[in-house]
């Protein structure tokens, strides 16, 4: 278990200073094409802000363009969608949604649904068509041009996400959730004044709109402001008193935000059970669920963490540090194919993640009847793994670090196997001894007669003749 503490260590410095990003979808509503599909102000690598289940669409504005009703045949598809979504089955969450689109090219939520799913999938390119096609059919969508601008931003295009947020705020100038998306926007090139500023004036549009709020604490956060983010997040979560009630004490993304700043303060039970109740409240909330797999891991906890990273990844099936940490779960569960596979996925996706190596050397140091390997092969392996890590880490994750203890164990373990393999080699060498001739058995002869010639026969046994 020690070995897991040691790697999942590696792993404090990725967890990503930015929350949000990973994008739900709501329950079927009572009548499609009301209610749905909510936005996502979320941001690079982690949780999705505004994508809580059954959360209304209604425009925040107040005012509203024509919205189109799904014939009933896009309304059943759609349907069919969003319950493969809450089983974690994102192909057939996509295919419903693609059904859907077919069946009435007016679907517009279908088509949000059908950008958040690829999206997960990791197609940027298709997500980004679909939010387009839904605002296509309605201009004035906001959960659309929320998840259109921030997706632009996350994917490296933040200047093309402030200029379309800045058409839209001209035409939409009342909408709140546009301009709680620019500050998103704004928080992610790291202009924090200019975040607050636009969450601030979000919420004078809207005083209960809830991803301006958790942008305001998202964005305390990024910039390293944890008290002033705590601070946001009490009056989310808890409230200032009886006058000052909780304005979303259930909101997964600020239980999120609150449980990553509790894990950087080293209150370990506090992060613990906000990130449980982060995933509760939203199964589909990835980086709730990687956070506190890493949890449990370091206390030794595999089979449980495991099940979480499963689920992560039936949800953003490109999630980096998901694959990373299920690959040293799956090790410690006595899995070494399965551990392999998701730590070559992690090397193929990301070959700058230098922690993978380490993992790998813990792999192939460790695991017996790794598949296509043999015990010399795996040793070597390691040595190498742990080599490339030990070349490629940071002063600062050197600092009471293992990897030369780890080495050192490889190299001893190897010449284990070479003396072993000589020996080995040695008794095949030796010529087998000559067989010896078998000694010849005695000649029989006959038994003596007694003295005086042969006994005499008898009448019956026990009874002398006469």
């Amino acid at each position: 278990m020690r070995r897991s503490a040691n790697s999942l260590a590696l792993l404090a410095a990725l967890v990503l200073a930015a929350c949000g990003g990973e994008r739900g979808v709501a329950p079927p509503p009572a009548t499609p094409g009301q209610g749905g599909v909510s936005p996502d102000t979320g941001s690079e690598g982690a949780s999705d802000p505004d994508s809580q289940y059954a959360i209304s669409d209604d425009p925040t504005s107040g005012e509203a363009s024509e919205r189109p009703r799904m014939n009933a045949s896009a309304a059943e598809a759609y349907a069919a969608g969003l319950k493969a979504f809450k089983m974690q089955n994102l192909s057939g969450a996509q295919a419903g949604f693609e059904k859907a689109t077919d069946a009435d090219p007016r679907a517009y939520q279908a088509y949000y649904s059908l950008a958040v799913v690829k999206e997960r999938l990791g197609d940027v390119g298709g997500a980004l068509a679909a939010y387009r096609q839904a605002t296509g059919v309605v201009p004035d969508y906001e959960p659309a041009i929320a998840g259109l601008s921030i997706l632009l931003a996350r994917s490296g295009r933040p200047e093309e996400a402030v200029e379309y947020l800045n058409q839209r705020m001209a035409a939409m100038p009342k909408s709140a959730a546009v301009s709680a998306a620019l500050a998103e926007v704004k928080s992610i090139q790291g202009d924090s004044g200019a975040a607050q500023r636009l969450a601030q004036e979000a919420l004078k549009k809207r005083p209960d709109y809830r991803p301006a709020m958790v942008t305001i604490a998202r964005d305390h956060y990024r910039a390293r402001r944890m008290e002033l983010a705590l601070y946001a997040l009490r009056g989310i979560l808890d409230g200032y008193g009886v006058e000052n009630p909780p304005r979303d004490k259930d909101n997964a993304e600020a239980r999120l935000i609150r449980g990553l700043i509790y894990k950087e303060q080293g209150q370990r039970a506090l992060a613990i059970a906000e990130l449980k109740r982060a995933v509760e409240l939203r199964p589909d909330l990835v980086e709730a669920r990687v956070n506190l797999a890493a949890f449990l891991l370091a206390s030794g906890n595999a089979p449980e963490a495991t099940v979480l990273l499963e689920g992560a990844i039936r949800h953003r099936a490109d999630h980096v540090l998901a694959h990373l940490n299920l690959g040293d779960a799956y090790r410690l569960i006595g899995k070494p194919a399965e551990a392999k596979r998701e730590l070559e996925w992690v090397m193929r996706k990301d070959p700058s993640l230098y922690q993978v190596h380490y993992n790998l050397g813990l792999l192939y140091l460790f695991s017996e009847n790794i598949p296509g390997v043999t015990p010399e092969q795996a040793v070597d392996r390691a040595i190498s793994e742990l080599e490339q890590y030990k070349k490629l880490r940071s002063r600062k994750d050197s600092v009471g670090d293992d990897t030369d203890e780890l080495i050192t164990r490889a190299k001893t373990k190897k010449g284990v196997l070479e003396a072993k393999a000589e020996e080995a080699a040695a008794a095949k060498a030796q010529p087998a001894p000559k067989p010896q001739p078998a000694p010849a058995a005695p000649a029989k002869t006959a038994p003596a007669a007694p003295p005086g010639g042969a006994p005499p026969l008898t009448g019956a046994p026990g009874k002398g003749g006469k």
